[in-house]
């Protein structure tokens, strides 16, 4: 990755202070996705970092990790499969609950979504916790897939959490 396009990403992302709430520094990727050749080297570098990786699909996080993930699929050549927010798909899901600091959440996927022996790349704009991207994991198990690798554009690294995805393979472009 050269420093010359991690730095234009750096450039892209507006850091919001006390949102949602006060003590939070928000990282709004809002300016690099209006950006065209921002958001095309943010996906460059996914694909690249993903470069001799058998992949059968991309699974990607609501909402932000729909924007990476179907981009990334497109690049890839392989099909986008959304991992949602509860009662939001249509058809038979599995679901994955994990908790947050104040209470719980959950996550769904179609049942159908994956195959037995797929391997796939999980995409989300950030990992913090990394509640939401473990769960998420959950989920293309019980579809009897498994998790090639994590993709994240952002990983904030005090929150650590990467450790809670180990021993996968984990990608993130840039570090806060």
């Amino acid at each position: 990755m050269s420093e010359e396009r991690l730095e234009l990403l750096r450039r892209r992302i507006r850091d919001v202070p006390d949102f949602p709430k006060k003590g939070i520094l928000f990282r709004d990727i809002t300016p690099l996705l209006a950006d065209v050749e921002a958001f095309r080297i943010s996906i460059q570098l996914m694909a690249e970092a993903l470069e001799g990786e058998s992949v059968h699909a991309v699974v990607g996080i609501e909402s932000r990790g729909f924007m990476f993930g179907a981009a990334l699929a497109d690049k890839l050549g392989v099909g986008f499969v959304p991992v949602r927010k509860p009662g939001k798909l249509p058809a038979a899901t599995y679901r994955a609950e994990y908790e947050l600091e104040y209470g719980s959440d959950a996550v769904e996927i179609h049942q159908d979504a994956l195959s037995p022996g797929d391997r796939v790349v999980v995409v989300d704009d950030l990992i913090a916790t990394g509640g939401t991207a473990q769960a998420t994991a959950d989920l293309v198990r019980q579809c009897g897939a498994e998790v090639a690798a994590f993709v994240f554009l952002i990983r904030l690294v005090g929150l650590q959490g990467i450790k809670r995805l180990e021993p996968s393979r984990v990608i993130a472009i840039l570090d806060y």
